[in-house]
């Protein structure tokens, strides 16, 4: 049952605790990667698209780059076609990478666009092959470890980026649209590619130039070994804290991309739990924030 009995006051406080943050970040690009459970709970996908609506009204400029790992999963099942992971990455061959392309550049990413939009928004969806935006490269192949043999897999449609061409992006900004971004980039011979999110993200905060990056997970952020949440962390302090095996397994790539946007110039990055409702505005416009902040100096 939804509270409608909240003291006008302390309603009229928690928009008051807003202004700073409204003008302090008033014109500035932020970069967001959507994924996990917030892109599978329905209030939680609504409660996004809303909140970047919001953001957008008050006059910051929210970019949103999304995955789509679980849809594909699904789709790629109800087709009956087997997915196979080496090190966390889909091997992704040409049929494969035809599914991952409807399903990022056209389910998921039309889903995202109408949602905000139905919140008064005006989303436009692109893949990183609109406007030459993404341009990529064929990852390496990958050793594949059985218990008896290992043999070197090519990793089919799996792409790095090489470049990035903001034009599309800077235009819609200016627009006053909200871009959504589907990770797919196209190779020097058109050839589809399918880029990890959190990578494209990163490196768009990067181009873009952008204030803050925001990584949403499925956890409250980088952890201590007792479990604590960690947070106003450097890049100095975050370097020692993966030598030390602090940060490791799953959270590696996410923090690393982070560390990547704040060395290319992004003021700050934020790895924040995806399954809090209203996530985004708590870590942006609140004295409290959420998960770990992570900051250059």
């Amino acid at each position: 049952m939804k509270n409608n009995n909240i003291d006008p006051i302390q309603k009229a406080r928690i928009l008051s605790e807003a202004l700073p943050y409204i003008q302090k970040f008033s014109g500035k690009t932020i970069v967001i990667k959507y994924g996990g459970n917030a892109m599978v709970d329905e209030k939680l996908k609504s409660g996004f698209a809303r909140d970047i609506v919001l953001l957008k009204q008050v006059g910051l400029n929210p970019v949103v780059v999304h995955g789509g790992g679980p849809q594909i999963g699904l789709h790629l099942e109800k087709l009956g076609m087997k997915s196979q992971f080496i090190d966390g990455i889909r091997v992704t061959d040409r049929d494969t990478m035809d599914v991952v392309e409807m399903v990022l550049g056209g389910l998921v990413n039309k889903e995202i666009v109408s949602l905000i939009n139905q919140h008064g928004g005006s989303a436009v969806g692109l893949t990183g092959k609109d406007g030459d935006l993404i341009r990529a490269k064929k990852a390496s192949s990958k050793q594949a470890q059985s218990e008896e043999v290992s043999e070197l897999i090519d990793m089919g449609h799996v792409g790095h980026i090489d470049s990035i061409d903001p034009s599309v992006v800077n235009m819609l900004v200016r627009g006053n649209f909200i871009p959504v971004i589907a990770p797919i980039g196209a190779g020097e011979d058109g050839v589809s590619y399918n880029i990890n999110a959190d990578i494209v993200a990163g490196k768009m905060a990067e181009i873009l130039g952008a204030e803050k990056l925001l990584l949403l997970s499925n956890t409250p952020g980088l952890l201590n070994k007792e479990n604590e949440l960690l947070t106003g962390l450097s890049i100095t302090q975050v370097n020692d804290l993966i030598a030390d095996g602090t940060i490791s397994g799953g959270m590696l790539p996410k923090t690393q991309c982070a560390m990547d946007a704040l060395n290319g110039g992004v003021n700050s990055a934020h790895i924040i739990d995806g399954r809090v409702r209203h996530v985004v505005l708590l870590e942006l416009l609140t004295n409290k924030g959420m998960g770990t902040l992570l900051v250059r100096k």
